[in-house]
């Protein structure tokens, strides 16, 4: 008998389990505006116009990076797909818009199904938290690219926003004020760095000082989505601008929303260090310019309003039990 697929290391067979395996749990994120089933070439989804006078479609794609290798050292993977939805709805919720559909990507070493359900399970359970359907995706096994146990994984949004209601921060202006909110630790950003400094410390089983958590489980926490919170102020003319704090730091994301000839000047001393990042910042011996430019150091999502408006919108966020502290000004450069 000659050489099969199998042979070279691709289980055709494992992977068409795996999708059977999944069935339910996609199914479970539709509503009565997907008009396909798991399996299709392409994904249908029926774009409700009648509910907006002039939409616009938002997209975005994005990764976890090397979160991915906390998960493979801690053997679970429920949390990870969360991690890619919430980030990539909170990359276009910047803009005013509300997620419509997801489609993700996975490329793996090895098809290893129970794996697989778990990393389907968080994009799935993320994606009914964020009232958005995952349509479509791919999962690819690829074993000379992977090593077994390892896979990376990515992922398309679709939202939609109100031409009238889209946040671009083209309204921002000195004296304007930056607000807030907090993160739920590092996120899915700065990877490589926390892990080199942490793992050469610590094991992955041991306690983070200052945290009732394991270092495995404070990395693994899950990437905060705020679309909740946020979705009541979309066509709010109190709402200037909005930057998602990933790659880059609050004033490399912040810089990308604020009109040319400003700048953000931030009171690093507004809020308290969370935990992982002062022992970051200690281990490492970091200095303050590199954590700022790596890390969120506790701040998610940015907000740019009025000084005048201060107060009404951190009224709001109260009523989420969600603190928008004021964390600096827009100035003239």
């Amino acid at each position: 008998m000659g050489s099969t697929y199998k042979d070279a290391g691709v289980d055709i067979e494992a992977g068409e389990s795996a999708v059977n395996r999944i069935k339910e749990m996609v199914t479970s994120t539709y509503s009565d505006n997907v008009l396909s089933e798991v399996g299709h070439f392409g994904g249908f989804f029926r774009f409700d116009t009648e509910s907006y006078e002039d939409p616009v479609l938002v997209s975005s794609t994005d990764g976890v990076g090397t979160k991915l290798r906390v998960a493979f050292m801690t053997g679970d993977h429920s949390t990870i797909g969360q991690d890619l939805v919430n980030h990539c709805v909170n990359d276009i919720l910047t803009s005013g818009a509300e997620p419509l559909f997801f489609l993700d990507y996975i490329g793996i070493g090895t098809m290893e199904e129970e794996v697989v359900e778990e990393i389907v399970s968080g994009l799935t359970r993320a994606c009914r938290q964020n009232d958005c359907a995952l349509i479509g995706g791919e999962m690819a096994e690829l074993p000379e690219f992977y090593q077994p146990g390892e896979y990376d994984m990515a992922g398309t949004i679709v939202g939609v926003v109100e031409r009238s209601a889209i946040i671009n921060g083209h309204t921002i202006q000195p004296g304007d004020i930056a607000l807030g909110l907090p993160s739920n630790g590092l996120h899915t950003n700065g990877y490589t760095l926390a892990r080199k400094v942490l793992l050469e410390e610590f094991s992955i089983a041991d306690n983070l000082p200052g945290t009732d958590m394991t270092v495995g489980e404070e990395m693994l926490r899950i990437h905060r989505s705020y679309l909740r919170e946020i979705r009541p102020l979309i066509g709010d003319e109190r709402l200037k601008g909005l930057a998602h704090i990933t790659g880059g730091g609050i004033l490399g994301n912040s810089r990308r929303i604020i009109p040319e000839g400003q700048q953000l000047r931030i009171d690093w001393n507004s809020w308290e260090l969370p935990p992982v990042f002062k022992v970051i910042r200690n281990t490492g011996d970091i200095s303050d310019e590199e954590m700022y430019r790596t890390f969120n150091c506790g701040i998610g999502m940015v907000l740019i309003v009025r000084e005048t408006d201060v107060r009404g919108i951190q009224d709001h966020f109260s009523k989420w039990d969600m603190d928008a502290r004021v964390i600096g000004e827009i100035a003239a450069r």
